[in-house]
């Protein structure tokens, strides 16, 4: 995954906001955009587990 410019990325981020956002707006984009970012790496880092791995750790149905 290329390195991002982080100032930019937020800016970016901030803009799409709406008008009449709020902190708590701003900051929930920001988590989500950290999270997404997180996950994708550790895919590419072949960090994964399969559906039926996980059904089986917590007992649901297949």
């Amino acid at each position: 995954m290329e390195k991002l410019n982080i100032k930019e990325e937020a800016r970016k981020l901030i803009d799409k906001l709406p008008a009449n956002s709020t902190w708590d707006d701003l900051m929930y984009e920001i988590y989500v955009r950290q999270v997404v970012e997180a996950g994708l790496a550790e895919s590419q880092a072949g960090k994964v587990i399969s559906v039926q791995e996980v059904r089986a750790k917590f007992g649901l149905p297949e």
